[in-house]
């Protein structure tokens, strides 16, 4: 037997297979290119973590729908509710990586559950390719009608007083409108029982009834009840005014450091293709300027965000930010779930 022949087989056998392979390879990432280019070929989910109706599905479908005649193909969105908004969001981070699944995500989704459960089912930070924040919704600290007081100080000195007394209502235990009011105590020492409901809805009617004492909810359901009179606007929980209550002060005019508003933004499973994270962005930038969602969505108290800040890059740092935002006040409130 020629030793030297079959050595030099062999090494022929394995170029040969290395050749191949080098090949797929190439075909894989040339397939790849291919679908990101050829993106999007049909219709696009955008999952909303949250019930339909709800403070966060209006501006999705409104985004959506645009998105849609934007990218040449439908945008569908399902809402995917359960588990304080984290089986939604897991199901994105999850999802194929090629586009076709987005999640349209909140404070709650990509913060503060990371905070409130002992074992989430994602990671915020790694699990998701961010695509851009574009909307903020200011919470609104309301109190009951007849309560004694009409501004923030008032309002903290007879709270410090009564505080054993006082009850604060929540959409639900560790929800933004919960967390929001944590903020709130906790900056301004107060000390009052929390009432959870099982939505915002029903703790909104029982401030109007006198039930609870205050509330700290988002302006989208708050402002019909402040416009009505059925509730009393104290203070805007955000770095300015809302133009929708211009003449509700904020928290920090008041002299009171308490910034506590939800947002939502929208995020793809990590690994998909920078193309086509390339191409939402541009969607969702070509809906935030579109008049007549800008026209509904700010006459509602929201605040679309600037360019600047509607960036990948940005949002992928804003994230870090807020989940260390919230780290002291879900600890101080004690709360975590299983």
């Amino acid at each position: 037997m020629d030793v030297r022949k079959t050595r030099k087989g062999n090494a022929a056998a394995w170029l040969t297979v290395s050749a191949v392979m080098a090949a797929a390879v190439t075909f894989v990432d040339i397939d790849r290119v291919h679908a990101a280019d050829d993106w999007p070929s049909r219709p696009i989910t955008m999952i909303n973590p949250f019930a339909a109706g709800g403070p966060n599905d209006v501006p999705a479908r409104m985004f959506a729908q645009r998105m849609g005649e934007v990218l040449g193909q439908q945008v569908i969105v399902e809402n995917v509710g359960g588990a304080g908004s984290m089986i939604g969001a897991q199901r994105v981070a999850k999802a194929q990586p090629d586009g076709y699944t987005f999640l349209v995500g909140t404070v709650g989704t990509q913060a503060q559950n990371q905070l409130l459960y002992k074992k989430p089912t994602y990671d915020a930070t790694k699990d998701f390719s961010s695509i851009g924040l574009f909307l903020e919704a200011p919470l609104v600290l309301v109190a009951r009608k007849d309560f004694p007081a009409d501004n923030l100080k008032d309002f903290v000195a007879y709270a410090r007083q009564n505080g054993s007394k006082m009850q604060f209502a929540s959409a639900g235990t560790g929800s933004a409108i919960h967390l929001g009011c944590a903020l709130l105590n906790s900056v301004t020492n107060i000390d009052a029982v929390h009432v959870p409901y099982r939505g915002a809805n029903p703790a909104m009617q029982d401030l109007a009834s006198g039930r609870v004492d205050y509330l700290c909810d988002i302006i989208t359901t708050a402002k019909p009840q402040i416009d009505g009179g059925a509730v009393k606007a104290i203070a805007i929980l955000t770095d300015s005014r809302s133009p929708a209550l211009v003449n509700v002060p904020t928290a920090i005019e008041q002299g009171y450091n308490v910034q506590a508003y939800t947002w939502n933004a929208f995020f793809a499973p990590k690994g998909t293709p920078d193309a086509t994270i390339s191409k939402l962005n541009r969607a969702m930038l070509e809906a935030m300027h579109d008049p007549a969602i800008r026209q509904k969505l700010e006459s509602a108290g929201l605040r679309i965000v600037v360019n600047d800040r509607a960036t990948p890059q940005y949002l992928d740092g804003f994230v870090k930010s807020e989940i260390e935002k919230w780290a002291g006040p879900i600890k101080a409130i004690g709360v975590q779930i299983e």
